[in-house]
């Protein structure tokens, strides 16, 4: 009896069931083995099936027609879209703006955090702040992205442990005045609650460790293109506040792309930060 359920619920496994799209044949010849973005389609106009991105297009999207597991999503599929680009980053910045504004049925779909938050220094604690709130773009001294309040104080609470951080110093606990905290009794505090080392010392090992984490504020007065040079191609991706705001081939295109987002774009900012701020790419301000 085992043996029949097992062999009934493979019946509606998606691998036991896959058959090679052949009706999608067509679209991948012209396919080409360079960076972009591609849309597997249904019968939707508005919605897509599943959008994503490569280096070689060619080889992504075939890699999908090798795979059993997604046999539901290309049975339902009746074309294949492409959209070239002229490297890795400008592939990246379109997925994401892409599946954001298009909500495909078989994408983790990417959504306004609205309790995005970050731990900010002010004063001697860090505090939880909200995008909502504050122009994370903009204000110095936020350290870490967190998709709520309690990650936020997690990510602290690690940090504490990491260092041997007081927990009561740090606004985590409460302390009873003159005396140590339950965690120097342990090892697991240094001891600033109780004068076994001051506070500058704990301050100091807080402020390194944060600083692992410290996000960038937008270093421009205004907005940038970003240039990428491909193989056959270059594109100006236009950033403002860490927001991609879509991508030219002529500078003088840019005056089209005019407004920028009210928010903070995390995923913008995870994509764009390091390799803009590396150098890696020319960056051109714009008036």
């Amino acid at each position: 009896m085992p043996r029949r359920a097992a062999s009934h619920r493979l019946e509606f496994e998606p691998a036991a069931i896959y058959q090679y799209p052949d009706h999608l044949r067509p679209y991948l010849e012209g396919l080409p083995s360079l960076p972009g973005v591609y849309v597997f389609h249904g019968e939707s106009e508005t919605m897509p099936l599943y959008i994503g991105k490569s280096v070689n297009l060619r080889s992504r999207v075939m890699s999908h027609f090798r795979t059993a597991d997604e046999a539901k999503m290309l049975r339902q599929a009746k074309r294949v879209t492409f959209i070239p680009t002229a490297g890795e980053l400008g592939a990246l910045l379109l997925e994401a703006q892409m599946i954001k504004v298009q909500q495909p049925l078989f994408n983790k779909r990417l959504r306004k955090n609205r309790q995005l938050c970050s731990l900010h220094m002010a004063g001697e604690k860090p505090t939880v702040v909200y995008a909502k709130d504050l122009d994370f773009s903009h204000t110095p001294d936020l350290f870490g992205l967190y998709a709520s309040r309690h990650a936020a104080l997690e990510k602290l609470q690690k940090i504490a442990d990491e260092q041997r951080l007081c927990l009561g110093v740090l606004g985590l606990e409460k302390l009873s005045k003159g005396r140590a905290c339950f965690r120097a009794s342990l090892g697991r505090c240094a001891g600033a609650c109780c004068g076994k080392e001051s506070l500058d010392e704990h301050q100091q090992r807080l402020i390194a460790a944060l600083e692992r984490v410290r996000v960038q504020c937008w270093p421009w007065q205004g907005a940038v293109g970003v240039v990428e040079q491909g193989i056959n191609h270059q594109q100006i991706h236009i950033i403002n506040n860490w927001f991609y705001l879509g991508s030219v081939e002529d500078l003088a295109q840019a005056s089209e792309l005019t407004t920028t987002p009210q928010g903070f774009d995390s995923d913008g900012y995870k994509i764009l930060c390091k390799p803009i701020l590396s150098g890696k790419f020319p960056i051109l301000p714009l008036p």
